[in-house]
């Protein structure tokens, strides 16, 4: 016979072990619907970017485009939407994450991309993962701490999926809620549905964005302390980055509160800069400048008027993600401090992608586990070295005003505020 305690710790073991078997299965349902999802997005980006590229006299409606995008959201209702802040809120404030974010977020980021705004897709995926991921919480009745690890699991899923980078995807959601602590509780959920939805992407040909660092130069303290000073201004630059986006915005509200007027006058803005720059390589994720920058080749004044674009549009209401701009923005930095110091331009460039990212989304290891899987493991030692001091001089500035910043990045105390 058992006696009380072993009957407690019998009923116990038997919980974690159905708490356990839940967890697989929703991940697995989790990575599986928000993999296709983020499956079929990748293709609708790639067609609506190749159109556009194919037909440049697409950016002359852009101000149409943002019309569109404006009157969608008022038709479903959704006029405040905050994007990836609301996700983030949904998470550690238990605010409502609707799901026809999902469907809005998705048809917006292509319309903002066929008729060339400058933005990012994998912002969008955040928030097509997180508001299926809650919508799948909600199906199944979980109370709301469950269905905050199943918007990490959707978000993971979504990320992973559509930049390849499952092991970053799987960390990248559980720490950008909250600087500081980790959900470990969500950890296996999260690897799990992003090495599901990886798998479906890689099923469908999607393969992950790799660039190749020929060669590597020897760690060494001088060697050192040049990439600590390119370190050192990418933290500034993320930080001048996230003033500019949260300041466009706060212009364009200023000066044109009506939203349509904004989307207009932001388009017509971003046609004006793209006519003056001479060419579109601002427009769009930019994705093709990174593989240039790689290579060793780029304008001097790239990484400003990425910043520049991305912020007028983001600002204006026109919708995308941030993410992939600020691996521009770093990549073309980081490969200008390259060429200007004579110190391999290549490894620069990808040191520079990660410092920025690092600082524009205060997330450390994401950061070191997306240098791992974008550039291999030999640069380590200047990853973590650039990593680590972005993360610290970027102070409390980051793109999402609702992440929360819990223990100071500089002593060991318990702050709890928001992000500038």
């Amino acid at each position: 016979m058992l006696n009380e305690t072993q009957k407690h710790k019998l009923k116990h073991n038997w919980h974690r072990l159905q708490t356990s078997v839940k967890w697989v299965v929703f991940s697995i349902l989790s990575g599986l619907i928000v993999g296709a999802v983020g499956t079929s997005f990748y293709f609708s980006m790639s067609f609506v970017t190749l159109l556009r590229q194919k037909n440049p006299w697409l950016i002359f409606l852009l101000p149409i485009g943002g019309i569109m995008i404006v009157a969608f959201y008022r038709l479903l209702h959704d006029e405040k939407d905050t994007g990836t802040n609301l996700v983030l809120s949904a998470i550690h404030s238990d605010e409502n994450l609707p799901l026809r974010m999902a469907p809005l977020i998705y048809i917006s980021t292509l319309i903002t991309h066929l008729f060339g705004g400058s933005a990012g897709r994998e912002g969008a995926a955040l928030q097509l993962g997180g508001s299926i991921g809650n919508a799948l919480g909600k199906l199944f009745r979980f109370d709301e701490k469950d269905k905050h690890i199943m918007i990490m699991c959707g978000m993971s899923a979504a990320f992973s999926a559509l930049f390849g980078t499952p092991m970053a995807a799987a960390i990248f959601s559980m720490e950008v809620v909250s600087v500081g602590i980790m959900y470990y509780a969500a950890l296996v959920p999260c690897v799990i549905s992003a090495l599901i939805a990886h798998g479906i992407a890689s099923s469908f040909g999607i393969s992950p964005e790799l660039f190749l660092i020929d060669v590597i130069p020897a760690f060494n303290p001088v060697n050192a302390i040049k990439i600590s000073f390119l370190a050192i201004l990418c933290a500034v630059i993320s930080i001048l980055f996230c003033m500019m986006l949260h300041q466009s915005e706060h212009f364009y509200k200023r000066f044109f509160p009506n939203p349509y007027l904004r989307v207009i006058v932001g388009g017509c803005l971003i046609i004006i800069l793209t006519l003056l720059v001479g060419n579109q390589s601002y427009n769009g994720t930019g994705i093709n400048i990174i593989a240039q920058c790689i290579d060793g080749s780029v304008r001097p004044e790239a990484f400003f008027l990425k910043m520049l674009f991305t912020a007028l549009t983001l600002g204006a209401g026109y919708k995308g993600g941030e993410i992939v701009p600020s691996f521009f923005i770093g990549a073309a930095f980081g490969c200008l401090f390259g060429n200007l110091l004579g110190f391999s331009p290549t490894l620069c460039t990808a040191v520079g992608m990660t410092a920025v990212f690092c600082g524009v989304t205060n997330c450390p290891i994401t950061s070191l586990l997306i240098s791992f899987e974008l550039f291999g493991y030999d640069g380590m030692p200047y990853f973590l070295l650039a990593i680590s001091f972005s993360y610290m001089l970027s102070g409390y500035y980051g793109l999402y005003s609702s992440q929360k910043i819990i223990y100071s990045k500089y002593k060991t105390n318990y702050i709890n505020r928001k992000t500038h």
